[in-house]
């Protein structure tokens, strides 16, 4: 074991930081289960509602508590972005034979692309514990429209496009050959495997459709179809049958909430 590795280790191990980091599954887990319940309430007539991060952080600050919750979910993804930062630079502490020097570079890929959207989560509840929280769909929208004023900015949109979409596919890869149990530590029980299977399939199918948005507001110069995961979960639920595939896709999303909370217990660290 080289001194990086050991280093990463003692990083991991630290009680302290290995708390805060597990909380940031906690808090993964809790939006998660806030954006499968917009996504379902959009179903039954929610129009209103915002069926993404943002949303559930709004849905979050509004109920008794909600702002020291989210100011610890600043904390704890914050740690988690710092986790897996330290990964991605010094290696993983879990595992640290790895099979190649390729596979161990895209393990630290992999880490480096998890702390950037930990770092963007707490930055999002950050702004939302302070009441100043923004729409990531309008975000979405707005940074769409600007980058459509020049091709070199459409072809940017359509390669990130690719890019989620691609995302999506490994989250659905990874649920379907159940490779996310090798993150685990012991012995998982079925139940856990199950969650956890149909989680990453779901949220892999959700992600890849808001890619596919993107995709289709760049080529059709309609930004407003760039509404992030709200908008793939609008467009669902305004196809034939839409109403119940909102629902079920609400379901899948809850069920990787639910899978985070044992992630939270059984991620190797």
């Amino acid at each position: 074991m080289d001194n990086s590795t050991s280093l990463a280790g003692r990083i991991a191990q630290n009680s302290v930081f290995e708390r805060f980091a597990r909380a940031g599954f906690v808090m993964s887990g809790i939006v998660h289960l806030l954006i499968g319940y917009l996504a379902i309430r959009i179903a039954f007539g929610g129009a209103s509602d915002t069926a993404d991060q943002s949303g559930a952080m709004t849905e979050l600050a509004g109920k008794p508590g909600g702002t020291v919750a989210l100011w610890i979910g600043v904390i704890a993804f914050l740690m988690m972005a710092l986790w897996r930062l330290a990964e991605a630079a010094l290696g993983s502490a879990s595992q640290p034979d790895a099979d190649s020097k390729k596979a161990e570079a895209v393990d630290r890929f992999k880490a480096f692309c998890v702390a950037v959207v930990y770092f963007a989560f707490a930055f999002s509840a950050w702004g939302f514990a302070r009441g100043r929280g923004k729409s990531s769909g309008a975000q979405s929208a707005g940074l769409t429209a600007r980058l459509m004023h020049s091709t070199p900015g459409t072809i940017c949109l359509i390669v990130g496009g690719l890019i989620i979409i691609g995302i999506g596919g490994y989250h659905f890869y990874k649920g379907f050959s159940r490779n996310f149990l090798q993150d685990l530590k012991g012995a998982t029980s079925a139940f856990v495997r199950r969650l956890g299977t149909i989680g990453y399939i779901a949220k892999g199918l959700a992600i890849a459709a808001a890619g596919l948005l993107i995709i289709l507001a760049a080529t059709q110069s309609q930004p407003n179809k760039a509404t992030g995961l709200d908008g793939a979960f609008k467009t669902l639920g305004a196809q034939p049958y839409g109403a119940v595939m909102l629902v079920v896709a609400g379901l899948g999303i809850i069920t990787y909430g639910l899978y985070s909370f044992a992630m939270a217990r059984y991620t190797k660290m």
